[in-house]
């Protein structure tokens, strides 16, 4: 049977169980949390208070830190990118809802979809208030992440589509919390609640995606360990990797906001290397038996991968000047 047949054939088998994932890593409309919970509400009669106080705690952000919220935000905002990039994987049917021709995976997307939303209208209307910030040049970096696409090298095959999600939700988790915890540092209890939040949706996203991952481990281990070695080996980076200011080039801007969140520690080199043993752990890699000789090979290299790393990143030194970006002042703008 063809490579892409048995994937389809391994895409139909979890996708028996779509609906227990739904409901166990997903929250309902109703229930879940909306940007309006956490941001001063427009309606209510102290609206210009809560605005006034927002702006008051904002100032004692500094410069990196709001070259990475932006970078966040962008990344979140460019949502229409990621859902017709996972719509478009094998084995998912997106047509026909309304006569139940669309299957389980597309729900999942979708609703998946549903609930990343919230988190870049959440950051948006915080920096938009905060003042502190070029709202234009920003909604042009977004604009331009939408238009320029968004080609990790993953296809449309659904194991290394899986892989990446698997590994980026987490790292968006690590993010987002880092990033709350310098808030809550500075004084600014909103904005670290926004993060703290937005960082458990990942985390349960991220939950969703490595079982999606240990259950095609099940079925097709040699296939998906060969996908896994691949897509490390061409390095899994944040969907930021495309980002650009404008007059820039397609990913010109990634590299100094990048430079950014390893000065403030909100990501770096060794969470990339954990992240990648908490996987191995997870799908217990090292202890795989029964594979192919190439997925032996793959195997071997994904276990001793974090130590090779490790050896690296310890000896990459980071720029501590702060690259101007034409989103944030030097000293912000109020």
């Amino acid at each position: 049977m063809a490579l892409e047949n048995i994937r389809l054939e391994v895409m139909k088998t979890v996708e028996k169980s779509i609906d227990d994932f739904v409901d166990k890593y997903l929250v309902p409309v109703e229930d879940i949390w909306q940007p309006t919970d956490l941001l001063p509400n427009s309606q209510n009669e102290n609206f210009m208070e809560e605005v006034t106080q927002l702006r008051e705690e904002s100032k004692e952000l500094g410069y990196d830190f709001w070259v990475v919220l932006v970078a966040d935000m962008v990344t979140e905002e460019a949502l229409p990118t990621y859902e017709s990039w996972l719509m478009d994987m094998e084995g998912v049917e997106q047509h026909g809802a309304a006569e139940g021709k669309a299957n389980g995976w597309s729900k999942w997307i979708r609703h998946w979809t549903g609930e990343e939303n919230r988190h870049g209208d959440t950051l948006n209307k915080y920096l938009y208030l905060s003042g502190r910030v070029d709202m234009k040049e920003i909604e042009k970096t977004t604009q331009y992440l939408i238009n320029d696409g968004f080609d990790i090298g993953t296809g449309r095959d659904p194991y290394r589509n899986f892989i990446y999600t698997s590994f980026q939700e987490l790292a968006t988790n690590i993010s987002h919390k880092r990033v709350g915890q310098i808030a809550r540092k500075k004084g600014n209890k909103m904005l670290a609640k926004m993060c703290n939040i937005i960082a458990g949706d990942e985390m349960r996203h991220h939950l969703a995606y490595r079982e999606f991952v240990k259950t095609i481990f099940e079925y097709d281990p040699s296939e998906m360990m060969i996908a896994f070695e691949d897509m490390m080996k061409k390095k899994i980076v944040m969907p930021a990797q495309f980002i650009r200011e404008s007059g820039q080039g397609i990913g010109d801007a990634f590299e100094n906001f990048s430079n950014a969140a390893q000065r403030l520690g909100v990501y770096t080199t060794h969470d990339y290397i954990d992240i990648l043993q908490k996987l191995n752990d997870f799908w217990e890699i090292e202890k795989m038996t029964s594979l192919t000789d190439r997925a032996e090979k793959a195997r071997d290299y994904l276990v001793k991968l974090p130590d090779r790393m490790t050896r690296i990143a310890d000896r990459i030194a980071v720029p501590q000047d702060s690259h101007q970006f034409k989103w944030v002042q030097p000293n912000g703008t109020l």
